[in-house]
């Protein structure tokens, strides 16, 4: 195929500014490097994040290691900090041209992108296409092989075969994101050979930190705070440190925590390694105001937050959850249901198939609701799940959540969830509150409801590929979702659709359809009516999408 000096790009550059680049440089593949060209993206709200945070966002800086540094300069696609980047991370593409030593992708080839690079890491999370690396919001991409391959030689890109729309394999990667957040397996025991800290501002009863290590594991070393001394029995490396405030951020695995000083804990959440577990330790006593918590730290972070108002730290590990399913019985409350993304999880608990389980949908636009009912009512009909929608401003009565999703990064809506939330509720802030975000908690309700804070970021590869062979053998049809289309053109009205919360489901954009501008699926039988006519009960389809690109594909 003949391959253009320049394209179409929709460029971030700089903080809530996007542009549409009409002449962005295709650049070649030099050695180990394949260009794709890109058939369609989703937007997310991700992009969002990014968009508003620019060089603040976790993904956006440098890589530090996991790959040959050196190698970095040589890849043009390669954008942190300040330089402009294309988003777009929900995509499917097709490689056109590979460079010399490119060994795992031939010309031709049709692949579902995985977005995280999770062995390559940033100050404070990971890499990612769409983000440090450019993404799909442009007609061509350039990706290197030696930073798409993770270290088990596994790629980032997942084949896909040629019978399904590209619309329905490129959301295989937000469906995957949803799914992620149910089946992440969690840490129910202290990290063996971790590093603790132990900071006491109340007596420490005797025994119970030898009771905790022989039932859950035991660090490497602890490092003691407190005006009284360790305990002398103690078979483990104790060093002392005077105060807090003078410990290494993000260095302990294990954080437990004897007392109810809100200022206490407020200051220990930063101390809390990447994946590392807070324990409170109230012993009676209760904080008496909310507390500063690191609710961002939760999803970005990995971090979780437990306690107990007893004296015994173990009573906290024994309730951790497995993973973040929804369990038997549960009252779900999708909070901001009426997006997107919380379409596709109400969509997954009605089908999931968990005995008792019962569907709440919130969203404070009564349009977006019904459009989530036309979709939503049939699937809990048929799989006999009780499905009620609710506008959030009149709010779901006095019902009490088992379990909890929050697609909107509030902190304010963590803190009613505590509210609203029945004993030993989950919940899940599924939306990305920036990581350096805290926000004002009730943390001994949060205690005396052995409540559990639980956040993922992204998904795994494994994630993608079961999504996938669920939509290539029509288990789940992801173009439920799709809500809207364009070409790059109308990408911009996209974002800020998305931004403003005014289209109810997916957009996808098809870099090929040039001119296109954000069109909802109701208005194409008056502005594209031969797509239209291959709608299905007003869905999208892949009947749809290849009618689309054959009268309006460059």
């Amino acid at each position: 195929m003949n391959i253009p000096e320049s394209q179409c790009a929709v460029q971030l550059v700089g903080p809530d500014q996007l542009v549409l680049n009409a002449s962005k440089e295709v650049f070649r593949p030099g050695a180990h490097q394949i260009l794709a060209q890109v058939e369609v993206v989703g937007l997310c709200f991700s992009d969002l994040k990014l968009l508003k945070q620019f060089t603040g966002h976790v993904r956006k800086g440098p890589v530090v290691d996991g790959v040959d540094l050196g190698i970095l300069k040589d890849i043009p696609s390669y954008v942190p900090d300040e330089a402009p980047t294309v988003p777009g991370h929900e995509t499917v593409v097709r490689i056109v041209e590979v460079g010399p030593g490119a060994e795992k992708h031939k010309p031709g080839e049709r692949y579902l992108v995985q977005t995280d690079y999770r062995w390559l890491h940033t100050a404070s999370s990971n890499a990612a296409f769409g983000y440090n690396f450019e993404g799909a919001l442009q007609e061509y991409v350039l990706m290197d092989e030696r930073v798409i391959t993770a270290p088990d030689g596994e790629s980032m890109l997942i084949p896909a075969g040629e019978t399904f729309s590209g619309s329905a394999i490129a959301l295989a990667e937000p469906w995957a994101c949803v799914e992620d957040a149910y089946v992440t397996k969690e840490r129910t025991t202290l990290m063996a050979g971790g590093q603790m800290l132990i900071v006491v501002d109340a007596e420490l009863p005797t025994g119970r930190l030898n009771g905790l290590f022989k039932r859950f594991g035991t660090p490497a070393r602890i490092t003691w705070v407190s005006k009284s001394s360790p305990p002398s029995d103690l078979d483990i490396e104790v060093i002392r440190a005077r105060d807090p405030e003078d410990l290494e951020d993000a260095g302990y695995d294990d954080v437990i925590y004897f007392g109810a000083e809100a200022g206490t804990v407020e200051g220990l959440f930063a101390k809390v390694a990447p994946h590392g577990i807070l324990n409170i330790v109230l012993e009676g006593e209760r904080f008496g105001r909310p507390v500063m918590t690191m609710v961002g730290r939760v999803h970005y972070g990995g971090i979780r937050i437990i306690g107990t108002t007893d004296s015994d730290p173990a009573d906290s590990m024994k309730h951790l959850p497995k993973t973040g399913e929804i369990r038997h019985g549960d009252k779900v409350n999708v909070v901001g249901a009426g997006g997107p993304m919380g379409m596709m999880h109400v969509i997954r608990n009605l089908c999931q198939g968990i005995e008792g389980v019962s569907v709440f949908a919130g969203d404070l636009d009564d349009h977006r609701l019904a459009a989530l009912t036309k979709i939503a009512g049939p699937l809990a009909e048929q799989n006999g799940v009780d499905y009620q929608a609710y506008n959030a401003k009149e709010g779901p009565g006095d019902e009490q959540f088992g379990y909890s999703v929050l697609m909107a990064p509030i902190p304010a809506l963590v803190a009613q969830a505590v509210q609203d939330a029945a004993p030993r509720g989950i919940i899940n802030i599924f939306a990305g509150i920036p990581a350096t975000v805290s926000g004002q908690i009730d943390l001994d309700t949060y205690i005396e409801k052995q409540l559990y804070f639980i956040g993922t970021s992204g998904s795994t590869l494994d994630d993608m590929k079961r999504i996938l062979s669920n939509v290539e053998s029509n288990r789940l049809d992801t173009n439920v979702s799709v809500a809207a289309i364009s070409g790059l053109e109308g990408a911009l009205d996209g974002i800020r659709a998305v931004e403003n919360r005014t289209i109810a489901g997916k957009i996808v954009v098809y870099p090929a359809c040039k001119g296109l501008g954000l069109t909802l699926l109701h208005e194409l039988k008056e502005k594209l009516p031969e797509v239209a006519a291959c709608l299905k009960d007003g869905l999208w389809t892949t009947e749809a999408e290849k009618k689309l690109l054959e009268t309006h594909g460059a």
